[in-house]
């Protein structure tokens, strides 16, 4: 006869598909939000990338503008900014779906610790998209304009521009998740505080080379993104010292 108990097979059969269920929900609803978010943004999608490109149109020469290669890029490319602007604009109602989904199955002092950090990831990752909008994006074409040569017309393609923003909004925004990360290494025991410290002339050598692969090929967006990630390196030193404390006690 086989060991096997019926009861706990349709149990587990049942938990699945309750699981699945739960997860098809989540899916729905933070699809949803995202296509409700898109769909209100489209009528001002030519005015949000007015604005988008402002940083590139305040360093151009008077009388510069963008202009579209391609026959359908004035259609397609703010578009495609208004749907970025959305995932932009509705990550935390992704995460916290995510969240909702993950959340019953951890126990009570992993749901302390993945909260602070899931925010501070989030706010991590706007901070750094913001400090590329604001500052960097405007240094770097500054720079760009005053470089070019004479006789040449600083002229930009609507979506180069669109794909090159965005690259730099990823790269900065991942990288200013330094301090996360370093927590997160910490919690699971693959490093210490003291070993991170340690490594620190190291890590600034590889935060310099990330810096110039990642970055224009110019050195002041690289300093841009190096000098941060140096300052963010030492705050994740001191947030896995306070969170080292708080797991041991």
């Amino acid at each position: 006869m086989s060991d096997v108990d019926p009861d706990a097979f349709d149990g587990a059969e049942s938990g699945l598909f309750a699981h699945l269920i739960e997860l098809r929900a989540r899916l729905i609803r933070a699809l949803a939000g995202l296509v409700l978010v898109f769909l209100g943004l489209l009528p001002f999608a030519n005015t949000l990338y007015g604005w988008f490109a402002q940083p590139l149109l305040d360093k151009l020469p008077k009388g510069g503008q963008l202009i579209a290669v391609e026959v359908a890029s004035p259609f397609f490319a703010p578009l495609k900014l208004a749907f970025f602007a959305a995932v932009f604009a509705v990550m935390p109602w992704l995460l916290y779906q995510a969240w909702a989904f993950v959340a019953p199955g951890l126990y009570k002092r992993e749901k302390k610790l993945a909260l602070p950090l899931l925010a501070s990831a989030l706010v991590l990752f706007y901070s750094g998209c913001a400090f590329a909008f604001f500052v960097v994006l405007p240094a770097v074409f500054g720079f760009l304009a005053k470089v070019t040569p004479e006789g040449v017309a600083m002229m930009t393609d609507i979506n180069a521009y669109l794909d090159f923003v965005l690259v730099i909004f990823l790269a900065f925004g991942t990288s200013f998740e330094l301090p996360v990360a370093l927590v997160i290494l910490v919690l699971l025991g693959w490093v210490t505080p003291k070993q991170l410290s340690e490594w620190r002339g190291y890590a600034v050598v590889g935060i310099f080379i990330v810096a110039a692969v990642i970055t224009p090929p110019d050195v002041i967006s690289q300093l841009l993104l190096a000098i941060p990630m140096c300052l963010l390196y030492e705050a994740g030193i001191i947030a896995a010292k306070l969170v080292g404390r708080k797991s041991e006690s």
